[in-house]
């Protein structure tokens, strides 16, 4: 190991080594101003350069171990090198390049997908998160969809869900209401015929009992048919008498003699007249003829 140190350390070691940095070319150094680089070559190589740059802190930041610190200080790195990229960009298309800007990356959340943070956090337009960087706190929640307020449905769509099973018409196909109703339709059945074979029975019995004339010793149930025909009969006779007294009440009665169609007709045409007369002729003549009418004692 001595030998080694002895070795670099001599003065023919010392000289070669001066000799290969004189012969190195000065390091270039990025220009500060996009607008200070006038070749278009130099213009993609500084892009490249800051493109490698960027891939590097990238690949950085993806380890989550580094601290929120660290994170953020790369994050900001970052968007800082994306920035001077963007301003190499717009000087290449200006020297007459290729434009870059048509295709740049968009920002996605923690799924992957494509997301629009104009200025997340206040810190400017098109700042950007990376890797780890997304689930630092206070990040987390602008990648984070707000919940949808649920929607009161519209008119239309009420409607538009209405079909037959909302009418009813469908409640048959299950078959349940079926076996539910079908016994209970039996038994009304069944109840409805006993109460009409009972009625019958009994409208028999007051036929049988009017026609030997023995009402009075009739059973309860035909003295009870008895009766609802005899309210039967009293309310059409109370009906008979509201049509007689309504007809009263209708009728009108003249107390003067009223002229008949042909009279009014005389009545009218002889107006006519007298307004046609009244127009064509005068005063004078109309008395004459009433006086002439008069002696020849002409009533009309």
């Amino acid at each position: 190991m001595a030998r080694n140190e002895e070795k670099a350390q001599s003065m023919l070691n010392r000289f070669i080594t001066l000799k290969n940095e004189e012969k190195k070319k000065p390091k270039e150094r990025r220009p500060f101003l996009a607008s200070e680089c006038r070749d278009l070559a130099e213009a993609d190589k500084w892009r490249q350069q800051i493109m490698r740059e960027i891939g590097r802190k990238v690949a950085d930041i993806q380890n989550e171990g580094l601290g929120e610190h660290r994170l953020r200080d790369l994050n900001d790195e970052i968007n800082k090198l994306i920035r001077e990229k963007g301003h190499w960009e717009r000087r290449i298309l200006e020297l007459g390049g290729p434009n870059y800007t048509r295709h740049s990356a968009k920002m996605t959340d923690l799924d992957g997908n494509i997301v629009d943070v104009p200025n997340p956090g206040g810190r400017g337009p098109g700042y950007r998160y990376f890797g780890a960087a997304k689930k630092l706190p206070g990040v987390r929640e602008l990648f984070e969809k707000p919940p949808e307020p649920k929607k009161r449905p519209s008119r239309w769509e009420i409607f538009r869900r209405i079909d037959a099973s909302y009418y009813g018409y469908r409640d048959d196909e299950d078959g349940i209401l079926e076996k539910l109703e079908g016994p209970a339709e039996e038994e009304m059945r069944a109840e409805k015929l006993r109460e009409w074979q009972r009625l019958e029975e009994v409208k028999r019995e007051a036929k049988r009992a009017v026609k030997s004339g023995e009402v009075a010793g009739v059973t309860p149930g035909v003295a009870e048919i008895l009766f609802e025909g005899e309210e039967d009969v009293v309310e059409e006779e109370r009906r008979e008498k509201e049509k007689e007294e309504s007809k009263k009440e209708q009728e009108f009665v003249v107390h003067v003699p009223l002229p008949d169609e042909k009279e009014i007709e005389r009545m009218v045409l002889e107006k006519k007249k007298m307004e046609l007369l009244k127009e064509y002729t005068s005063e004078d003549l109309l008395k004459e003829q009433l006086e002439a009418k008069a002696l020849l004692n002409v009533q009309r």
